[in-house]
């Protein structure tokens, strides 16, 4: 008896396909205007995290001790941040794998080059 429905594997392989592609459209996207950003203002690694701590201090005039405690939660969310993103890129890397895996090499050659243009498309 043939599979039907969602059981049947073409149609799971499909709608994963479209997730992924529509998760790999968003993340680059994603990436595209986070980039947009970056050119208005350092990063945190590039100083923006000194100008950001200075901006709290001045604004808020903060207490000695309130700066200190902002500056541990501020550099805790970027450590958080930067463990998602991580592990991000590794989810979409093993879907990606996973795809790839179960097309057959000429959808493999199509899959690569929808995925280059999405690429060109954000950049």
């Amino acid at each position: 008896m043939a599979a039907t429905g969602w059981r049947n594997p073409k149609v799971i392989a499909l709608l994963s396909l479209v997730f992924l592609t529509g998760s790999a459209a968003g993340a680059l996207g994603f990436r595209y205007v986070n980039r947009q950003a970056v050119r208005q203002g350092p990063s945190w690694k590039e100083g923006g995290r000194e100008i950001s701590l200075q901006k709290f201090r001045r604004e808020l005039d903060l207490s000695s001790e309130q700066a200190l405690e902002v500056e541990a939660v501020l550099d805790d969310f970027m450590m958080y941040y930067q463990t998602l993103q991580a592990q991000m890129d590794d989810v979409r890397a093993n879907g990606k794998d996973r795809i790839v895996r179960i097309l057959k090499p000429e959808q493999r050659e199509r899959f690569g080059r929808m995925m280059s243009d999405l690429q060109r498309q954000i950049r």
